[in-house]
């Protein structure tokens, strides 16, 4: 099997983009994008670190960034795993990608910028929820925002082909797997409806 080992020939393969696809590009929040991004409850947070890349869904029951300014946006770090590989990313390189995605819409929002942690008790106090504050907060510089072509959310069908969930491993299962019997299986599926609802925020 051969591979594509330079830009030239990369190029040559696919062609010059189109000017729609060059224009779109913005390096601050217009009034559109705003818009466009503040209806977004869910996006993926891609970072890269000394032992590779991660990519993080991120979710909110409201917008999933807040905006500090054209230029800066700030994301809660609510409960998870603790896994921290995002974070730890950050801390280490702070280029930082993000996707933003609307329910019925198959068109998203691409954003590329940098990335810092704060435990800034001012700004982690913006998001409180029940009582609740997120350990840290992601802010964001943005360097670049644009809109991703609609082929591939139409491709997949993603929001018109229903639910498609029948057949799948439970995490429980995943895990009991992973973990040779060790951890998850049916319990761990049956208990974590309620784990979740306590630690959402």
């Amino acid at each position: 099997m051969e591979f594509i080992k330079d830009i030239a020939a990369l190029e040559a393969l696919y062609g010059k983009p189109g000017a729609p696809a060059l224009r779109k590009v913005a390096h601050r929040l217009t009034p559109l994008y705003r818009k466009w991004i503040m209806a977004s409850r869910l996006c993926v947070l891609s970072t890269v670190g000394p032992e590779g890349v991660d990519g993080s869904p991120r979710g909110d029951d409201g917008p999933v960034v807040l905006e500090l300014d054209a230029g800066t946006l700030a994301m809660p770090d609510w409960r998870g795993n603790n896994r921290l590989d995002s974070l730890r990313n950050i801390v280490r390189d702070p280029h930082v990608s993000l996707m933003f995605m609307v329910p019925g819409s198959n068109n998203v929002v691409r954003l590329n910028g940098m990335a810092r942690l704060t435990t800034d008790e001012g700004l982690r106090a913006r998001f409180e929820k029940n009582g609740k504050l997120p350990a840290t907060v992601i802010v964001i510089e943005i360097a670049e925002i644009y809109t991703q072509c609609a082929r591939a959310l139409m491709r997949a069908r993603t929001w018109s082909s229903g639910d498609e969930t029948a057949d799948l491993p439970t995490v429980g299962e995943i895990l009991a797997e992973a973990s040779e019997g060790e951890e998850g299986g049916a319990r761990y599926d049956q208990e974590w409806g309620a784990r979740a609802a306590k630690t959402m925020w």
